[in-house]
């Protein structure tokens, strides 16, 4: 693994405005905003400003957030995965297996338009990992 796992949010239509929030209660800086509309894939035109994926920043606090892509609403409690950047595909692969052994894939493993590899797949026990290895172009 590259660092420690990050935590991820995930929100209901309202990620600007929580990452507004966490802004001006820390203030740090929301880097790498891209919401759907501006996203490599179809999406329906009412999910356009929402976010896919954001960070935020100040000093050692760093989280991602992104509104949820379904209808479905995200509940409390629920709406926050770890990220763990993979340093290899084999590495990738092996977190993978052993995760959806007794879990439930949300994603499969597979290439992604954003120059990654990416899984996201709850344990046994309910935790959410997204796992991510980046490309080297």
């Amino acid at each position: 693994m590259k660092h420690q796992a990050t935590p991820y949010f995930t929100f209901n239509g309202n990620a600007k405005e929580a990452l507004g929030y966490y802004k001006q209660v820390f203030h740090g800086e929301i880097i790498n905003l891209q919401t759907f509309g501006e996203a490599d894939f179809e999406t329906p035109k009412d999910m356009d400003e929402r976010v896919m994926h954001a960070q935020f920043r100040k000093d050692a606090l760093f989280f991602m957030v992104s509104d949820s892509f379904t209808d479905q609403s995200v509940q409390t409690g629920s709406n926050i995965a770890l990220v763990i950047e993979c340093e290899s595909a084999d590495e990738i692969q092996t977190y993978y297996d052993r995760l959806k052994d007794g879990g439930n894939v949300m994603m499969e493993l597979q290439d992604t338009f954003w120059g990654a590899t990416y899984a996201k797949v709850k344990d046994p026990y309910g935790i959410t990992w997204d796992l991510n290895y980046t490309k080297e172009q």
